[in-house]
């Protein structure tokens, strides 16, 4: 048995990573709140999952991440309950069974190091798309900004072992796009944490649920590809608040300015 899929508890690994999944499960824990609150998810369906950085492994390959325990209640989540599993989809600490996804989940983490954060939902609109094995055309200059074109269809895949998985990485692999329609099953997104996945999550229900509508009214006008470009360089690049900028350095330019 290789060292990355020796079985080890959380207690083996060093305290600095221990606190870091402490911190983790808050947040994962926080952020399942947000998929029934936008009305993302029924009953227990859907999940969220974050990446543990391990800094003994630079590469990536000895990360942990925190995902939801399967079948349990959104109401009944805790940052206690939060199960905590290695990149082979071991459950590493936690007192319940990990989702039926982790194995997908486990998948996305070890072939894309980038990723730091993984949510699926069986959102309406979005899954009624994946139902079709149809991707949302980009016809929205808000698709444009968040998924800088099209949203895709990822291929049909049985739950319960990595096949999932290797759908997401082989279609959003080298894409713009952080959602992939999973045919007849619904949408995964990923993200640079946990929070940037349940955004586009957010993002690509409201923006299938337009798109939808738009149709119902005639056929929807397609975007040039060179505008989805800009528009996409701009929000990625450009938009919102400089993530350096201190008080201190606000002060110092406006000195500089008086």
């Amino acid at each position: 048995m290789n060292a990355r899929t020796e079985m080890k508890a959380l207690t083996d690994y060093p305290q600095a990573l221990q606190d870091e999944v402490e911190r983790v499960r808050a947040v994962v824990s926080d952020l399942h709140a947000e998929l029934p609150r936008w009305d993302l998810v029924v009953w227990t369906a859907g999940n969220v999952s974050q990446r543990v950085p391990n800094p003994a492994a630079p590469d990536g390959s000895a990360d942990l991440f925190v995902i939801k325990p399967s079948g349990v209640s959104y109401d009944d989540l805790t940052p206690a309950g939060m199960v905590v599993c290695d990149l082979d989809g071991n459950l590493v600490d936690g007192t319940r069974s990990p989702s039926s996804d982790t194995a997908a989940h486990a998948y996305v983490y070890r072939h894309m190091p980038e990723v730091g954060g993984v949510v699926h939902t069986h959102s309406t609109y979005a899954t009624a798309w994946a139902a079709r094995g149809e991707e949302v055309p980009c016809v929205l200059t808000m698709m444009a900004d968040e998924f800088g074109g099209p949203v895709p269809v990822g291929p049909f895949a049985i739950i319960g072992d990595d096949s999932i998985g290797r759908g997401i990485v082989e279609t959003l692999s080298g894409h713009r796009s952080p959602a992939v329609l999973m045919r007849n099953h619904g949408p995964f997104t990923i993200g640079k944490d946990a929070r940037a996945a349940v955004k586009a999550a957010v993002m690509v229900e409201e923006v299938a649920r337009t798109v939808h509508i738009s149709r119902q009214l005639g056929e929807p006008v397609p975007i040039e590809q060179q505008h989805i470009d800009s528009l996409y360089d701009r929000y990625q690049n450009v938009y919102g608040q400089p993530a350096t900028t201190s008080s201190a350095t606000a002060e110092q330019n406006m000195e500089g300015q008086a």
